[in-house]
């Protein structure tokens, strides 16, 4: 019985650009044991695992290639992308996963897919001083999100933000999942982004969906919007649209297939 397998190219218009992210649609689950093992061999950011509990509903799991993440937008976006284009969705009803995260939708509109996820609103907090040092960023405000484990650093500019150069391996032993650099955009963008996740494995996020839970709210109420277009500023680059409604973000973007195949094992 084969498993469905594709490569998906997550918040761009373009292949090659946006995050890839490996979704794979299971019969059944097998151990978190070969979940992470396949998710280490396909080396992305994150890989999607499917499986489905009904019409338009199914179980989503995101593993890095070191650990399982309890929220991820690229990969969910992906998985959504997949499933459309394999006509596996009914199109015209919002998609729902079952997360760690509690329940998740999407749906498309026009050639963009929509996400809804909660808001992660960011309070005034702090980091230690060695790793502000080691992002490059001594003396910016720092914020953190309710659960603790991802942080948001203000900058003055763009131009900050993208000359940035993390000690990786300073950075690494820290319990912070998510380090979330961000300034003012450069039009036609309200602000711009980029996300460090050394302790997951994973240097530099090309594209982060689940940081803008953090971002969202933070530069809505800070420019005074509620529909935002957000750049994430990493060598792949990423362009997100944002529309903030209440407690929850809806996080849009578009993505491109660069292959499917099926799987050749079994999964055990």
């Amino acid at each position: 019985m084969s498993h469905r397998l594709a490569l998906i190219d997550a918040f761009t218009d373009n292949p090659f650009g946006g995050n890839p992210a490996g979704v794979l649609l299971l019969h059944q689950w097998p151990s978190d044991r070969w979940l992470q093992q396949f998710a280490d061999e396909m080396k992305h950011s994150e890989t999607a695992f499917l499986v489905q509990l009904g019409d338009n509903h199914f179980h989503l799991r995101w593993f890095t290639p070191a650990v399982e993440m309890k929220l991820c937008g690229h990969a969910t976006l992906a998985s959504g992308h997949f499933l459309l284009k394999a006509g596996l969705v009914d199109s015209a009803k919002p998609i729902r996963f079952d997360t760690l995260s509690g329940e998740l939708r999407l749906k498309p509109e026009g050639e963009e897919l929509y996400l809804d996820f909660p808001v992660w609103t960011p309070k005034p907090s702090s980091m230690p001083e060695v790793a502000l040092s080691a992002l490059g960023c001594e003396g910016a405000k720092v914020f953190q999100s309710v659960l603790g484990e991802e942080y948001l650093i203000v900058l003055e500019s763009p131009e900050q933000v993208r000359a940035l150069q993390p000690d990786y391996a300073a950075l690494a032993p820290f319990d912070i999942h998510l380090y979330i650099a961000t300034a003012p955009g450069d039009a036609p963008f309200d602000f711009t982004s980029r996300v460090f996740a050394p302790a997951l494995g994973i240097n530099e996020d090309p594209v982060t969906g689940s940081a803008h839970t953090l971002l969202a709210p933070y530069w809505a109420d800070r420019l005074g919007k509620k529909e935002l277009l957000a750049l994430q500023a990493s060598e792949r680059g990423g362009k997100l649209r944002l529309i903030m409604n209440g407690d929850r973000v809806q996080i849009g973007g578009s993505a491109r297939t660069i292959f499917t195949a099926d799987l050749r094992i079994e999964p055990t």
